[in-house]
Parts: structure tokens; sequence; C-alpha cells
């Protein structure tokens, strides 16, 4: 395309014309018009006007679309100047050093005054520039349009952060970077800079650039939350698309990819929290299957140590490499990041996150126990690096024992003697007094394990006992009170019900003494006419009873009843 096209171009006599090919594609130049705008060209046709042009070109690798334009421009066409294409353009006219000094608006200061112009002001044109520099890395370099490009960068950033997309604390790792440039709209001051909100980010550039420009945003104080962003997206671009392992990966793949991660790490930023520790440990996983440096692996440990508390049961299932038939786990490698941890906290601060580091081992613990592969040495292994953890935060082991009685449950084959080597790690004195119950019924224990939970249960109950009896004295007359208080309530809510019911059942009797009252009375007129002979048998009947709940009552219902019992022993002397 570039023959045809310098084909169409004007052409003077045959005896200036000159041949060269660019990249393989012939190119046919005129020597003074070239001269006319090219001081270097210009100066080698006045040594010798019959210079063999050919080889001018040797010191510089121009591609094919670059130097047709420049011979475009030698022969009066207008250039078609570019985000693209300004800085091969930039570097080929300094190399012909097409300058105003010898011929006036030439193509090199049109040139800078695009990019000045066009490019610098905006942060995505100068993004855009940095990528097509990487095929003139080092001339671009010497003619300080890198250092150019890094320093609008870098003030765009101080200004708007932002412009590096929003930081990986406040968005899932799993979310695409679209939400990262959703959650984010830009404001008064951005809008000096670019035309559109959607912002390019530094993920385009190569490792050589992106590390340069990184480290110049660290020096000049951009907010390490935002250039941690830019460099967990730069990760997951250049690393984390491809699935670990893939044997269809080439080897100039995978080298390329360890040398990312290699560099992201000494970028990475140590503060807690500024990258999710989900990602930190993808990247570890990466890390180990690409065989990256000692160092880096270390990196990537130290990170996740500061904020293990934050990891996930399905973060710490790292893989052992080396092992092609059964599932085995990075025990040292989880170890080591036990450590940072408990290394960065001290045990007197009372971390919180110690309490949910040990909750995450004992479920690790649980998780891996019901995989039937998991060797006995690997899961004492594991076992004995939880243990560390309750030292230190004071907490039970009940979480260790649900573990060893999945374990036992999953693996019935195991002989008495490892049951009783898995069983040595677990301190029955630690256990709740729920743990110790269900310990001393559990079949799938060794017999020295029952009876060692069967006498932590008794301990575990007499010190309640010793607890509630060996009390403060102030304490022992506040329990005293708040009991006497309790026995004053419960009396009196005793008396009130039994005055209901005493209410009530005199209620029924008082209704039962009228209706006997009035049969009484009946029966008084009746029996004066009676003799002697049925007295014992008057007193027998009601009557007889009407006296007697009188007496019970200790009361006369009424005259009359007095003045009948009185005729009656006149009666009946």
């Amino acid at each position: 395309m570039a023959n045809r096209q310098s084909t169409r171009l004007p052409k003077s006599t045959t005896l200036t014309d000159v041949q060269l090919y660019v990249n393989g594609l012939p190119f046919i130049l005129d020597r003074e018009l070239l001269a006319s705008k090219s001081a270097k060209v210009a100066a080698i046709l006045d040594e010798n006007p019959n210079q063999d042009l050919s080889y001018f070109l040797r010191d510089i690798s121009p591609d094919t679309e670059t130097f047709e334009l420049v011979l475009r421009f030698c022969h009066g066409f207008e250039p078609q100047i570019s985000t693209e294409n300004v800085i091969p353009i930039i570097g080929l006219a300094d190399y012909l050093e097409m300058t105003e000094a010898h011929c006036r608006n030439n193509l090199l200061r049109r040139a800078l005054i695009f990019f000045e112009q066009e490019v610098l002001p905006s942060w995505n044109e100068t993004i855009k520039a940095l990528r097509v520099a990487d095929d003139f890395l080092q001339q671009a370099v010497q003619l300080g349009l890198v250092d150019a490009c890094f320093r609008s960068l870098i003030e765009k950033a101080v200004a708007d952060p932002h412009l590096l997309g929003a930081p990986m604390k406040n968005l899932s790792c799993d979310e695409d970077s679209e939400d990262a440039d959703d959650a984010y709209r830009p404001n008064a001051r951005r809008k000096l800079f670019v035309i559109d909100w959607k912002s390019e980010d530094l993920t385009v550039l190569s490792l050589q650039l992106f590390d340069a420009i990184i480290r110049s945003m660290n020096q000049h104080g951009v907010p390490p939350e935002f250039v941690a962003s830019s460099v967990c997206q730069y990760t997951k671009r250049w690393v984390l698309s491809s699935t670990v392992g893939d044997e269809t990966v080439s080897i100039y793949k995978r080298k390329t990819q360890r040398d990312v991660l290699e560099a992201v790490e000494k970028l990475l930023p140590y503060e807690r929290g500024l990258v999710p520790c989900t990602l930190l440990f993808e990247m570890l996983r990466y890390a180990i299957v690409l065989e990256a440096s000692s160092d880096c692996r270390t990196g990537f440990e130290i990170r996740i140590g500061k904020q293990l508390d934050q990891a996930t049961v399905r973060d710490l299932l790292i893989p052992s490499q080396g092992y092609a038939k059964e599932v085995q786990y990075d025990i040292e490698c989880l170890r080591r990041i036990l450590r940072n941890f408990c290394g960065s906290y001290s045990p007197s601060s009372q971390f919180p996150g110690y309490i949910k580091v040990a909750e995450l081992i004992e479920k690790f613990l649980a998780e891996i126990a019901a995989d039937i592969d998991l060797k006995v040495n690997t899961f004492l292994s594991i076992v004995e690096m939880s243990a560390e953890v309750p030292t230190v935060t004071q907490r039970n082991s009940d979480g260790i024992y649900m573990a060893i009685d999945i374990y036992f449950h999953k693996h019935r084959y195991l002989t008495e003697s490892e049951r009783e080597q898995v069983c040595r790690v677990l301190d029955c004195r630690k256990l709740s007094l729920e743990a110790c119950e269900h310990a001393a019924r559990n079949e799938r224990l060794p017999l020295r394990v029952v009876v060692q939970a069967l006498f932590a249960a008794q301990l575990h109950i007499r010190d309640t006992i010793t607890r509630e009896v060996a009390l403060f004295p102030d304490d022992k007359m506040i329990v005293k009170e708040e009991m006497e208080e309790e026995v004053v309530a419960e009396d009196e809510a005793m008396v009130i019900k039994e005055m209901k019911i005493m209410s009530n059942k005199v209620m029924e009797l008082e209704r039962e003494c009228l209706v006997m009252r009035k049969e009484l009375q009946k029966s008084c007129s009746l029996q004066q006419h009676n003799n002697h002979n049925d007295k014992n048998k008057q007193k027998n009947e009601k009557p007889s009873m009407w006296k007697e709940m009188k007496r019970k009552f200790g009361c006369i219902t009424s005259i009359h009843d007095c003045n009948c019992q009185v005729k009656k022993k006149k009666v009946h002397p």
C-alpha cells in the first residue's frame, strides 16, 4: 500500500530519484525535495551530491505509515497528524532535523504544537500517545516526550485521583472495570482535561511504562488507594485473565505473566485494606504456579498476613504443587501467613482480628476434614497450626474438636493408634461443657479421650458451682437482697392468688349458707311440736350442720337463730 501511494507522489527527474526500502517496502523519493525539508539530508548532499541515500535511515527504524507521511509533507501535502502518530512523527522529524532553522513551518514544529495542544491537556489522549510510544521508547525518552506525558498524567491524577479508578476497598474484586467508571462522574476540574467522562486506564501501557508511571505517582503523593486500584486492574488484565496452570499458555506468555507479577508485587502498597484479601490470595496462587521469585511470593504473603482476618475459607485452599493424584494443601504457606499475621499485631493490643482468624482456621480445618484423600500428617499439621491461635485469644477448642469428629467420620479406616495420634492435639480442658458431653458419648473417639472428656465435664460443673458460691462480699449482699426481693415478690403474688381463691370459696359458701338458712328456719318451726325422742334425729339433720358451720366461721347469722336455740332449751330441758 505504501508503495502504491508513493508512486502517486509528484516525481522529479530520474537523476534525483532514490529508491529505498522501509520494513521491506520500497519507496521512491526525490532527494532535492527531501533535502529542502531535512537539514540532515541537505548536509549529506552538500558533502557529496552523489551520496547513496538508501542507507541514511540505518540508525532509525520508522514504520511505513510515518515515513510515507513525511515524504508526502516533503512533496507539499498537508501532514495528517493524530494522537496515534504524533510521537513517531516527532521522532522521525527530529532524526531528519526538520527544524525551523532549516525551513519555515517545518514538520517538527507542527508535530510538537499538536503534541502540546491536543495530547498533553487530555488524560485519554496522553495515554493513547504513550501506548504508541512503546515502539519508539528509547527515542521518545531521549526527546523528553515520555517525561512530558508522565508529568501531565501525574498532575491530573493528583488533582483528580478517580481518573485511576475507584479504590478497590469500595468494590468487589470480581466487579468489572466498567463499574469503577460508573462509580464516578466528572467534576468541574476534570472537565478541564477531558471532554467525555469515561477515562482511559493505564492498563493499556507496557509493563515498562506502567511501572515507571506508577512509581512516579507514588513519589508525587497520589493517594495510595487509587494507585493500588490501578495496579490491581493491570494485574487482572495481564495475568489473572488466564486460567492458573493452563498448559496451552505459551512459555513466552508465562514469562510475561511472571514478569508482571513480580513487578506488581513491588508496586503494591503494604497498607492494610487497600487491596482485597481475596485478590491478594489469587495473585499468590498465580505467583506459585508461574514459579515467581521467592521475594515476590513472600511479599504477597506479608500483605495477606496484615489482613488475614478479612479472608474466607476458600482463600485458604491453596493447592500444593507436585501432587497430581490427590488433593493436598500448601500448609507451610498458610503457616507463614499466620505467623505474619501474629507478628503484625501484638497480643496485648486486643486486636479483634485474632478471634476472626481463629474462627477462620477452624472453619478451614472443618472444610478440609471431609476430604477423603487428606492424610493424617497433613491434617495434624493444620490442627497444630490452628491450635496456636486460640492460645492467644483464650478461646475454647470446640472448633478443633468438631474438625476431628468430621475427620474420624469420613476416615473410618483409621487405626486406633492413628486416632490416638490425632487426638493428642486436642485439649479437653479447653472444651465447653456441651462439647465435653458430646465427646463423652462419641464412639469414634479413643477411650482415653472419652475419659478425659468426662473428667473435663465434671471440672466444668465444679467450677460453675465454685464461681456461684465464691462470690465477693459485696456480690453476696447484692445477691441476698435480690433473693429477698424475689421471695417477697413471690410471697405477695402467692398471697394475692390465695386471697382470690378464698374469696371465691367464701362466695360459694355464702350461697350455700343462704339456702341452708331457709331450710333451717322451716325445720325449727316444725320441730317445736316434736317429742324428746326425736331430738337426736334432729341433731343429725340440717340444723346441726348449720350450727357446725356457724362454729367454724365463728359467727351468728341472725337474731332469729339465737332465739331458736333458746326456745329449744326451754322446751326440752
